[in-house]
């Protein structure tokens, strides 16, 4: 019975006509909407291996995606997805810390190879194994530095049911546009925990057009226009001969070690993503005229950083919200709002405040104050009364 009652909520999500309904409330987790979302932006094989707390998107996709496969390990299952991507599909997986820490190599592969791609990593408490059942926002600075040398990668963080539903979205357009892999940074409280929601609030998407884009001849597989990222075409196709390479290659994707044009070609990977980090800069702000203290969150912690704040206004204090949602790369717009404020307060479910380190280091300093919590939840009146 239960299962013919998800299976029917998955539809209504996949029915737009439905959404003339003036409200459809539903049981549902972040897990179900982030599916369906990447089933409908064009996302068309998912391939997993459980582990928790992901595991409801193994589940979930098997009902959804038009192609499943159960890998036999993690790093099976990205090296499945690099060869799903180049034949021309777009692949998604989720996973949690240990499995992505073995998935390391092969995403620098795929990376490397400029391969599109989705990968959703739950954070749960670490280190190691950690406490699985317990979430965590621990994940962000090994992410940060997981492709070899220092280049980014796309990571959208979803704080709500509606942030789940378009990042995903924007997640396949990104990886699509840009000819890379792309991190859905989640969390165990968003993906695994059910609650009314009215899924008509959610605006239809339209699939990601993957059609190849035009260049001028003759076809290099890692020759970029202006737009600095080079034109896809699949395995297997009639009219160009591709190739792939992850080492140190050329724009005919040869091995040319130290070449002008090879390393050229390394550095246009960094280029096309910071370069461009607008074109898919995402974040929440609620600015409160004459407010000198400004709240930064992400994530799961955004949810108590809001009630944080309304508790704070209507006790007379002004203060402003970010809610990042972008994490990386980091955009200019998001320096500037910090730099805005006399005093910031970073709100994050880890030790020290990651994110704050990412921006500002280790480093101590009046202006800057961390309301952060270990293995459990922050609470509304634990930011405040570090705010204050």
């Amino acid at each position: 019975y239960m299962k013919r009652i998800n299976y029917l909520y998955t539809l209504i999500l996949k029915c737009n006509t439905l959404r003339n309904i003036t409200s459809k409330n539903v049981m549902i987790d972040a897990s179900r909407i982030i599916t369906e979302a990447l089933v409908q932006s064009g996302a068309d094989v998912f391939i997993g291996y459980p582990i928790t707390p992901s595991n409801l998107f193994y589940s979930y996709s098997k009902e959804r995606f038009p192609e499943f496969l159960a890998g036999p390990d993690e790093i099976s299952v990205l090296q499945w997805m690099c060869g799903y991507s180049a034949a021309g599909k777009i692949p998604v997986t989720a996973t949690a810390f240990p499995g992505l820490a073995l998935m390391t190599e092969t995403l620098n592969m795929a990376y490397m190879m400029e391969l599109p791609m989705v990968l959703i990593i739950t954070q749960r408490l670490g280190p190691s194994t950690g406490s699985a059942t317990t979430g965590a926002q621990g994940d962000l600075k090994f992410i940060d530095g997981i492709i070899s040398g220092g280049f980014p990668l796309p990571i959208f963080s979803p704080s709500n049911f509606n942030d789940a539903w378009t990042l995903s979205n924007e997640a396949v357009k990104t990886a699509v546009k840009f000819r890379t892999p792309v991190i859905i940074l989640t969390s165990k409280e968003l993906v695994m925990t059910q609650k009314s929601f009215d899924i008509n609030s959610l605006e239809p998407i339209e699939k990601v057009d993957t059609t190849a884009k035009a260049f001028e001849p003759p076809y290099q597989p890692y020759k970029a226009g202006e737009d600095m990222v080079p034109t896809f075409y699949s395995l297997g196709n009639n009219e160009y001969q591709v190739r792939f390479n992850s080492s140190t290659h050329d724009n005919d994707g040869l091995i040319r070690k130290g070449t002008p044009e090879s390393i050229a070609n390394t550095w246009r990977l960094r280029e096309k993503l910071e370069k461009r980090v607008e074109e898919y800069t995402f974040y929440e702000i609620d600015a409160e005229e004459g407010a000198a203290n400004l709240i930064v969150t992400w994530g799961v912690t955004a949810d108590a950083s809001r009630d944080a704040v309304n508790s704070m206004r209507r006790k007379g204090k002004k203060v402003s919200l970010l809610i990042v949602k972008t994490l990386l790369p980091i955009s200019q717009k998001i320096y500037d709002i910090i730099d805005s404020y006399d005093t910031v307060t970073f709100a994050e479910e880890n030790m020290t405040g990651l994110y704050k380190e990412m921006i500002f280091g280790k480093r101590k300093t009046p202006k800057v104050k961390t309301a952060t919590k270990f293995a459990s939840m922050l609470t509304p009146s634990e930011i405040e009364e570090i705010v204050n």
